[in-house]
């Protein structure tokens, strides 16, 4: 092999590469700060939920108090939470104070991203892995949006980037641990990233030769850090908060939601690749991705400990998905950045679709690991399949699956061929680095598409409810929290069977109501059709246009609730059909 051939990056054209990463990953983030989210193609954001996530660090930067009404956020998410307080004690509160925290910590991701994979596999993969994640469009969105799944991921990257570093000194081992547990308290899905990193610190610790050297000191620190950070949060927050915590991390979050029946898993498992766009806008990202991470199993042993863990945080997440929810959008966020680093390996180290190490693997072993060749497959067809049938889950599952299994018994039958061919396939670092390049240029193309036709709406209606409403006005309505920024108002969000459901009926202390009338009244949940209900006189006074489903026709209504009933009469309104 010719030695210019391998060459990796010179340090100033990586720097300047760097540079021009993050410069890339500031502008699609920074610009068009108070810009309604993608609505006519969607990529999973609910615009109302940013007023609702913030509210109890709204509460306090306005009103003095983080709580104000029964609806606290704080217990889920008590880091997204102080990191929004300490955005509108230093700006002020509005939109682009709330959404600037997702921003900054998205650059950060990216930053951290690229560092960490050019620790690992060079340079040149480390600048891909930047470029991948700096441009990728679903990523950009939820770092521009003012909810947990961003500040999450990035928490995520920080720590699997100070755990690449407790290969060379141990002290990161407190980073990776006090950066998994800020993921968890910023929104507890990224459990399994905790465990990912537990799991793979007892396995350095179990097979080590010697437990004195240098990775498996590193080891060590991580899980003695991850005990005393842990405790420190039980004992500082979790156990004085005890009741609050468990409600809404358990009652609320857990068992309210999904159904763990055989017949739910089942759905789950076979429609975790077609219920949403992710996977199909970043297909070219999954493909490598998903080879990359059977070569890190292949070379289990000896693969580096940031290979490793980006391995099982794709595994592992997409076992926490299966066992809990695959309907939302948001919840797929975290794989972005694992798969993107996997496929710049795969783009700018190996320089191949799948490792050398795949084809010595015994063809009896090989059948062992059928059933994850299978459904690696069947994940990677239906993503692409599902444009045929978009939106639709049974035609997606059976092709797919059909698919899927032809491909595997192919495989497997002419073990090792397939694998050797696609070992074998070498392109250059250069061809590499263009690929990577064709594919941020991509995905810069859908942010410009969704900048050309962006809308700010719903910023608008905020603003005009503030000019409507004075200061302190309650306001009933979950719908009342996604136009609260630009305003003062007080917002009494009603949830389904939890924050101010119980008196939602009977809240005559809270003359107004905001809801959707397009695309339909209540559009955001059946729990506000009962507060209207309850409220038989009621009048809209105005309606704001709002930007929620690909129509583009959406409209919200501040309605009174007493309309024209006399004052007197008031007191009794709200309970006429209770």
């Amino acid at each position: 092999m010719d030695a210019a051939e391998v060459r990796d990056l010179s340090p100033r054209t990586f720097w300047l590469s760097l540079v021009f990463v993050l410069t890339i990953s500031a502008l699609l983030r920074g610009l068009f700060p108070v810009a309604d989210p993608p609505w006519q193609t969607t990529v999973g954001i609910v615009w109302h939920d940013e007023g609702a996530w913030v509210h109890n660090a709204r509460n306090r930067a306005l009103f003095g108090a983080w709580t104000q009404d029964a609806w606290n956020p704080m217990y889920i998410a008590p880091v997204f939470t102080a990191m929004e307080y300490a955005s509108f004690r230093a700006f002020g509160v509005g939109l682009w104070q709330a959404r600037i925290v997702s921003e900054v910590l998205g650059c950060l991701s990216v930053l951290l991203l690229l560092l960490g994979v050019a620790r690992i596999a060079g340079r040149r993969a480390g600048v891909i892995a930047g470029a991948l994640l700096a441009t990728n469009y679903v990523y950009v969105m939820w770092n521009r949006t003012a909810m947990m799944e961003g500040p999450m991921t990035a928490f995520m990257v920080a720590s699997w980037y100070c755990y690449v570093r407790t290969e060379s000194a141990a002290r990161w081992g407190w980073g990776a641990a006090i950066f998994s547990l800020l993921a968890f308290f910023t929104k507890a899905a990224s459990a399994f990233f905790v465990a990912a990193v537990a799991l793979d610190a007892l396995m350095r610790v179990a097979f080590a030769a010697d437990r004195r050297d240098r990775q498996t000191r590193g080891a060590i620190s991580t899980l003695v850090a991850l005990a005393v950070c842990g405790t420190a949060a039980l004992l500082l927050f979790v156990a004085p908060n005890w009741t609050d915590y468990q409600f809404y991390n358990w009652q609320v979050s857990v068992t309210r939601k999904p159904s763990y029946d055989l017949q739910s898993l089942i759905y789950r498992v076979t429609a975790f690749p077609v219920l949403h766009d992710l996977f199909t806008r970043m297909w070219f990202t999954l493909v490598l991705g998903t080879a990359a991470a059977f070569g890190v199993l292949a070379r289990w042993r000896v693969a580096s400990v940031g290979e490793r863990l980006l391995a099982l945080w794709v595994a592992l997440g997409t076992l926490e998905l299966m066992l809990h929810d695959v309907g939302n959008e948001r919840r797929f966020v975290f794989f972005i950045p694992a798969l993107a680093a996997l496929a710049a390996i795969a783009l700018g180290r190996d320089r191949s679709v799948l490792r050398e190490e795949i084809t010595r693997i015994p063809a009896r072993t090989a059948w062992l690991t059928a059933p994850l060749i299978a459904y690696a497959s069947y994940v990677v067809l239906a993503a692409v399949i599902r444009l045929g049938f978009l939106y639709e889950i049974s035609p997606n599952v059976r092709i797919a699956a059909a698919l899927a299994l032809v491909a595997t018994a192919v495989v497997l039958a002419t073990w090792p061929k397939v694998p050797r061919w696609l070992s074998s396939s070498r392109w250059t670092p250069r061809a590499g680095t263009a690929v990577a390049l064709i594919v941020a240029a991509g995905q810069v193309v859908q942010y410009g598409q969704w900048a050309v036709g962006r809308t700010s709406r719903n910023y608008d209606a905020s603003v005009e409810l503030g000019r409507v409403l004075p200061p302190g006005t309650l306001v009933h309505g979950k719908l009342a929290n996604g136009l609260s920024l630009e305003n003062r108002i007080r917002p009494v969000f009603v949830g389904h069977g939890f924050g101010n459901f119980e008196d939602r009926k009977t809240r005559d202390d809270v003359r107004y109501i905001l809801t959707y009338v397009a695309p339909r009244v209540g559009y955001e949940g059946s729990q506000i059709i009962d507060v209207l209900d309850a409220y038989p006189h009621r009048t809209i006074i105005m309606t704001f246009d709002v930007a929620e489903t690909a129509t583009g026709h959406d409209r919200a209504a501040l309605i009174d609730k007493f309309g024209a009933v006399p004052e007197g009469k008031r007191q009794t309104a709200g309970r006429a059909k209770d």
